[in-house]
């Protein structure tokens, strides 16, 4: 394949982190235009200097000093701010972008390098929870390639190849269901972040890991697949499936099954997004289905993690739904994170946003960004009441 180089928006994380590594391993295939973060300076210098990309942008502007320096005689431009996250998605040489930047702020720059017709690599499930309609119309229009990370969003672009769409009949979304599958919200009361940080199968980032947790994750991803693969909700269903080997199905009209099947490492939906329509050699631990007699499912207890069906129902109502939900979201992980919210109250928080913010039908741009804002104010001070 014709060497490729990628953006990065959120190198110092867990996908970036990762995808660096998938890089490092395939030097002749990929190579390293932009790097960003937004206040890990001491990483993105080190992985600036490794890869060399043309620019490196640290979001918090009280950094740039530091980064400045650090990188002075490479040749790599150095940019602070958010505002300069949107302008390198302008540099000719990338041809795909990644963004793994967390939340909402992956938006702005995601729009850019559309707008630029850069194809993405989409491991920010924010940007099509928030404004999912507004991002396909976008890509549709540049002709850019949403080319999913997810694990589970991946096996369903995998298991979609030669298919046509009016084949699907149903989308099965796998969830290994975390770490407190079975438990009842009486074992729940007391989770702390450290019990709730420690997911049995995956290896993600703090806030991803909570998600996990509670089930929003699952039901993120169930709204971030009605913009993927253009299905409704009715025709996304979610099982519960521990081993994690499987990462999601395929059900079509014939009745037929497909799924994707790996070992739980992010470095394979990642290496696949970046070489698509190439799949590339990896020297990753091969399933070994002997290791595997029993592989389960069960459905998914919505009355106790009742993040889901918060999910189920953003995305039926629609227009600015999900948006609320998804800064509620990041508001409360946050706070139970440092340590002001318990486990079951912020299903409590997020489902009260639901019922009190400002609710727009069919949003334009600005009207998700004032949304979110007004999100994480209320947010914010339905929290105070449990600290």
């Amino acid at each position: 394949m014709k060497q490729k180089t990628i953006a990065i928006l959120g190198s110092t994380g867990s996908i970036g982190t990762q995808a660096l590594e998938v890089i490092r391993e395939h030097a002749d295939k990929f190579s390293v235009s932009v790097l960003t973060a937004q206040n890990n300076c001491d990483l993105l210098i080190e992985q600036a200097i490794e890869f060399k990309p043309n620019s490196v942008v640290i979001a918090n502007a009280d950094h740039y000093q530091k980064v400045k320096n650090a990188l002075n005689g490479l040749n790599i431009n150095v940019l602070a701010g958010n505002d300069c996250l949107v302008e390198v998605m302008q540099i000719p040489e990338t041809d795909i972008v990644l963004t793994a930047m967390v939340g909402i702020s992956g938006l702005k720059p995601t729009l850019a390098a559309i707008a630029a017709g850069k194809n993405i690599a989409l491991a920010n499930k924010e940007t099509l929870v928030v404004a999912g309609s507004l991002v396909t119309e976008k890509a549709a229009k540049n002709n850019v390639q949403l080319l999913p990370v997810d694990s589970e969003h991946s096996a369903i672009f995998q298991c979609l190849i030669g298919e046509e769409k009016g084949s699907i009949e149903k989308i099965i979304l796998t969830a290994s269901g975390g770490p407190f599958r079975g438990k009842n919200r009486n074992e729940l009361a007391n989770i702390t972040k450290a019990q709730a940080l420690k997911h049995p199968n995956w290896v993600m980032g703090a806030k991803i890991t909570i998600d996990s947790a509670t089930l929003m994750n699952k039901g993120l991803e169930v709204i971030e697949a009605k913009w993927l693969f253009d299905v409704e909700a009715k025709d996304i269903e979610v099982l519960v499936h521990p081993q994690s080997v499987i990462h999601s199905m395929v059900q079509f009209i014939d009745g037929s099954v497909k799924a994707q099947l790996g070992i739980p490492d992010m470095k394979l939906p990642i290496q696949y997004a970046l070489a698509y329509p190439n799949r590339i050699a990896s020297a990753a631990p091969r399933l070994d289905f002997a290791n595997y007699p029993n592989i389960t499912f069960d459905l998914p207890d919505t009355q106790t993690f009742r993040n889901l069906a918060l999910c189920y129902e953003a995305l039926e109502k629609g227009g600015t739904m999900p948006c609320i939900l998804n800064a509620a979201n990041e508001i409360v992980v946050a706070a139970f994170l440092q340590d002001q919210i318990g486990f079951l109250e912020m299903t409590d928080v997020i489902a009260e946003c639901m019922q009190k913010v400002s609710f727009v039908s069919s949003p334009n741009f600005d009207d998700f960004f004032n949304t979110d804002n007004e999100t994480r104010l209320i947010a914010s001070e339905l929290i105070k009441q449990f600290t």
